[in-house]
This record gives C-alpha cells, sequence and structure tokens, in this order.
C-alpha cells in the first residue's frame, strides 16, 4: 500500500505538470513564445556563502587567518554561483554554465523571448525558481526567490544576472513583465553580474520585487508568468511601472 501511495502520488505531481505546461503553451502560444515551466527548490544554502562571509568579515573589520602555508588563490577563479547550494567547486567564468547544467542540474531555455512559468507559488520560503537563459550569444540566470525579508512577511524577488563580467552585463537590458486580468506590471533594468552575487542584489532591492498580494494577483491557480526579454543596450536604466 505503501509503494502504491507513493507511485500514485507521483503520477498525480506529473499529470498536474503536464496540465500547467499545456495551459501554458496555449495562452502564451497566441504570442510565439516559448514558455519553461519551472518547479520550484527549498534553498539547502544555510552556511554563508564565500561572498557573504567576506563581505560580512570587511564590515567588521576583521581580516581572514594568515597562514605561512597557505595555497596563493588564482584570481581568475570564481566560486559556484548557484544560489540554492553551499557549494565548493570553484573555476573560471567560462565554465560556470557547465558546472551548474551537469551538477546542479539547471535547465537552460534559448530565445530572446520567454516566458518563466514558477509553479506552486504558495510554499512556503525559502524558496527559489531558476533557469538559465542563452540569448544574443551570452547566458544569462534567472532567479525567482520567495523571502521573507521581515518575519511573517513574505515577498518575491526576480532578478537576472549576466554569466559574465560587470564590463558584458552593462551591454545589456532585460525586462521582466507581468500581464493578467488587464493588469500589466513592468520592471526594466541593466542585469547584475553573477560576480556581484544574486545574495546581494535581492538584499540591495535592485530587482522586481512583489509582495503576497501582489503576487497573487498576477498569478493563476498558484503559478506565476513572467515575460522575460533581453536586448542588447548602453543605456542604464531601471524602472517599474503598473
Amino acid at each position: 500500500m505503501l509503494f502504491f501511495t507513493q507511485c500514485f502520488g507521483a503520477v498525480l505531481d506529473l499529470i498536474h505538470l503536464r496540465f500547467q505546461h499545456y495551459k501554458a503553451k496555449r495562452v502564451f502560444s497566441a504570442a510565439g513564445q516559448l514558455v519553461c515551466v519551472v518547479n520550484p527548490t527549498h534553498s539547502l544554502k544555510y552556511a554563508p556563502t564565500r561572498c557573504a562571509a567576506a563581505q560580512a568579515s570587511t564590515e567588521q573589520g576583521i581580516l581572514p587567518p594568515c597562514h605561512h602555508h597557505e595555497v596563493v588563490h588564482d584570481p581568475q577563479l570564481v566560486p559556484c554561483t548557484c544560489p540554492l547550494f553551499s557549494c565548493p567547486w570553484e573555476g573560471h567564468l567560462e565554465v560556470v554554465v557547465s558546472h551548474l547544467r551537469q551538477t546542479h542540474r539547471i535547465n537552460i531555455l534559448q530565445g530572446a523571448e520567454i516566458v518563466f512559468l514558477a509553479t506552486d507559488m504558495h510554499l512556503p520560503a525559502p524558496t527559489d525558481w531558476i533557469i538559465m537563459h542563452s540569448c544574443l550569444g551570452h547566458q544569462f540566470l534567472l532567479v525567482l526567490r520567495k523571502q521573507e525579508k521581515y518575519e511573517g512577511h513574505p515577498q518575491f524577488f526576480a532578478t537576472m544576472m549576466l554569466i559574465g563580467t560587470p564590463t558584458q552585463a552593462n551591454n545589456f537590458t532585460y525586462r521582466l513583465e507581468l500581464n493578467r486580468n488587464q493588469r500589466r506590471l513592468k520592471w526594466e533594468a541593466t542585469p547584475r553580474s553573477i560576480l556581484e552575487c544574486v545574495d546581494s542584489v535581492i538584499s540591495d532591492g535592485d530587482c522586481l520585487v512583489l509582495n503576497t498580494s501582489l503576487a497573487q494577483l498576477f498569478s493563476d491557480n498558484g503559478s506565476l508568468a513572467i515575460g522575460i526579454a533581453i536586448t542588447t543596450s548602453k543605456v542604464h536604466s531601471s524602472e517599474a511601472e503598473m
């Protein structure tokens, strides 16, 4: 009976996912947009990240201990940029995408304009929805996070990070758009470099921020559809309009 219950639950989850995917494709097919259904993941990153720890130590005036036999760190190596896990991996920027796909199983979608369909928005914080987006010869990381910035008041934070240097990031503009029930909400900004840490971007509020009531206004049966468009631009601007 236990085996049957587990299998039946898995089948129901699969049917639910297929139904959401079909529903999303039906809604956005008229616009010719590619839809990606993204399931939530509970963050397992309980240990402080290297960038967060370094930032805290700097703010407190604490320098890392010096060891006589410490190996000199290669400045060209970057730590793992996955916001879900405390991963000890480090490597060159050119192989970050391969690491994210192979080790952390983060999917990648191609196209200038796509629809990011986040499911199960009702799950408690902290929860993340993540996907990579390949466009204009570069790869971007889209992160949607449900997080309690204040106790008992969860919020949704959405941002786009370029898997590249800050100089390269300044050449692009990304747009996140929510559109439902004759209401439209847009956020347009220059993406931040993945080297700047997703956690810092969210903490600074330099992203699309939704409270729970606003997220419910644009969600449909617990799923939130976010239209994504990336263009090349030298103009640095960010705005939210409704």
